[in-house]
């Protein structure tokens, strides 16, 4: 799938059935896995219940996240020791290539990108923490100390030099970033613009009956929003509430796991499931 593709939207109650932090970190983790295998570029985080004040949700699911994306050698400098990440230490590794496992100064490449902090300034520029035993110089100075950027290794060895990079430019897969929307399901898709929309749902046209429909448009999006429900409601009963019909606001409703043999499918098994079938249809 080409850069900045595809985005998932999940429902601030996704971690409303598991009352304990430590179960509310791990099914986070898996939903971080699942969106780093399939290369996900973003995800959305959206309110799904008017009726509740879920802005705890909302940010506990956000900070989890965002962490989880965090290269390990920069969260210490990155994030402060607090109650919502006592269990963060049971979140799973996403070994995705920004998450490099080596630290040693002789493992890196001239050409090679890395996720970096801003430590300090010097009279030859920043000294940047990218993850190896040295410091690194970037002689560009716009950037602030403790900021986080994307950088490219120049030159390796006993003087370690690096340049500022878009994230986007990156070749490789290079992880998601996570937005809290403001607003509920229905009104943010009328604010944020995306070439294809596809909601999944119990109560919808089998996958694989519009499969070919739904290639034709994936083909040519540039952004592609999947949409997942919530344990309890599915984007219909969300979006009625809005006073909406998925239907309406969606591009394909799809049913990925007809037939299903339980009741219930909990958010994180949909979105691994889907995005599964998709990666084989759009090779995403």
């Amino acid at each position: 799938m080409d850069k900045s593709k595809l985005t998932i939207a999940i429902p601030a109650s996704v971690i409303s059935d598991t009352p304990h932090l430590r179960e509310k970190t791990s099914k986070i983790g898996l939903i971080a896995r699942a969106a780093a295998i399939f290369r996900v570029q973003e995800i959305i985080i959206y309110p799904d219940d008017t009726h509740v004040n879920q802005t705890r949700d909302l940010n506990l699911i956000a900070k989890l996240l965002n962490y989880i994306e965090t290269p390990q050698y920069l969260r210490k400098n990155l994030y402060k020791i607090e109650p919502d990440l006592q269990y963060a230490g049971i979140l799973p590794p996403l070994r995705t290539p920004h998450h490099p496992t080596s630290g040693k100064n002789r493992d890196l490449k001239v050409g090679e990108y890395r996720e970096g902090i801003i430590l300090n300034q010097s009279k030859e520029g920043l000294t940047v923490d990218i993850g190896v035993q040295s410091t690194a110089l970037l002689r560009e100075r716009q950037f602030s100390v403790g900021e986080r950027l994307t950088v490219q290794v120049l030159r390796c060895g006993d003087r370690i030099e690096v340049q500022a990079v878009n994230r986007d430019d990156v070749s490789s897969y290079w992880g998601f970033r996570v937005k809290v929307a403001d607003e509920t399901f229905g009104h943010m898709l009328q604010t944020e613009r995306f070439d294809l929309v596809i909601s999944t749902a119990r109560i919808a046209n089998r996958f694989v009956d519009v499969a070919t429909k739904i290639t034709e448009r994936w083909n040519r999006a540039e952004r592609v929003l999947v949409a997942f429900g919530a344990p309890s409601r599915g984007l219909h009963e969300i979006v009625k509430a809005e006073g909406l019909r998925i239907e309406d606001i969606s591009d394909f409703v799809v049913n990925t796991i007809p037939e299903q043999g339980t009741a219930t499918v909990r958010t994180e098994e949909a979105l691994l499931i889907s995005l599964a079938i998709f990666n084989v249809y759009f090779s995403l």
